[in-house]
């Protein structure tokens, strides 16, 4: 059992920020895609002081089903454990925690937009992915402490249980990749809706495997990976533009080249790395 749905957060969404630590100018353009469909889509500006250099779009290969190989969740029933002094290894849920103050100006709060959504007392729904992040940002002396935990509804952890749904959409992409077309169109789509059948967005949708929990560790693992990785690039002294949903960032590359952090390919744990000249239209999906 879970807490009523408007007594917790909506889910764990995505870290969006445009203009991290540095002035830009970010518009919404019209741009007509391939196939004569007219949408908007974003151009960011830099500042002259930038100097010479292009973006550097970086869009990861199936984020959600990559978290499923090893997400922290409950198999079972989730138990009310209330109150914690601190966080249980052994244990996975979601937990209501306040939020950690985050100084850095150059990569987006760890948590992404989870903080925009804070109840009456400034607190936030948080699931065990973004738990464990928060412990080695203390660990490693980027957060102060540990934030407290005022309620919980936990369980025995698990990493394993969505292992073999992983392992079954990493063949099929491997297999559809390189096949392209209405192929791979196909087993995107059936893969968002086996994914989204966790916690329908209507709830006049049923489903046989309605488990919110589930599906809101899933896309905190995937947000997880994705602020970690550009995180490390930041460390290592790129400059990050954009932190986008759980798949895509937008660097600054004055040598035209991709942060080494990120492994180029198509393959889950990869990413595809596209170049643009400021002020162009960045293309998201399969623009």
């Amino acid at each position: 059992m879970l807490p009523r749905r408007e007594d917790r957060a909506a889910g764990v969404l995505a870290v969006v920020q445009s203009g991290i630590g540095r002035p830009l100018t970010v518009t919404r353009a019209p741009h007509i895609r391939e196939n004569g469909k007219r949408v908007r889509r974003d151009k960011i500006d830099v500042p002259g002081s930038f100097g010479e250099g292009v973006l550097c779009l970086i869009d990861r290969n199936g984020s959600f089903p990559s978290a499923c190989s090893a997400v922290p969740l409950a198999p079972n029933k989730l138990l009310h454990t209330g109150p914690l002094d601190a966080y249980d290894k052994a244990g996975a849920g979601i937990y209501l925690i306040d939020i950690p103050e985050w100084t850095r100006t150059d990569v987006p709060h760890p948590l992404g937009r989870i903080i925009d959504r804070p109840d009456d007392d400034g607190r936030v729904w948080v699931t065990t992915p973004h738990i464990k992040q928060l412990v080695k940002l203390v660990r490693d002396n980027h957060i102060g402490a540990m934030p407290t935990i005022y309620d919980s509804w936990t369980g025995k952890t698990n990493e394993s249980l969505f292992k073999p749904f992983y392992e079954a959409t990493r063949k099929a992409r491997t297999d559809l990749v390189q096949v392209g077309g209405d192929s791979y169109k196909a087993y995107k789509t059936r893969l968002s809706i086996a994914l989204r059948l966790l916690w329908p967005k209507r709830p006049s949708q049923r489903s046989p495997f309605w488990r919110p929990d589930w599906r809101m560790s899933m896309v905190a693992e995937a947000s997880v990976r994705h602020w970690s990785v550009a995180f490390r690039a930041v460390q290592e002294g790129h400059q990050l533009l954009a932190l986008r949903n759980v798949d895509a960032a937008v660097f600054w590359a004055p040598d035209g080249t991709a942060p080494p952090t990120y492994r180029i390919g198509t393959s889950f744990g990869e990413v595809k790395a596209k170049f643009v000249q400021p002020g162009e239209i960045i293309p998201e999906g399969d623009d």
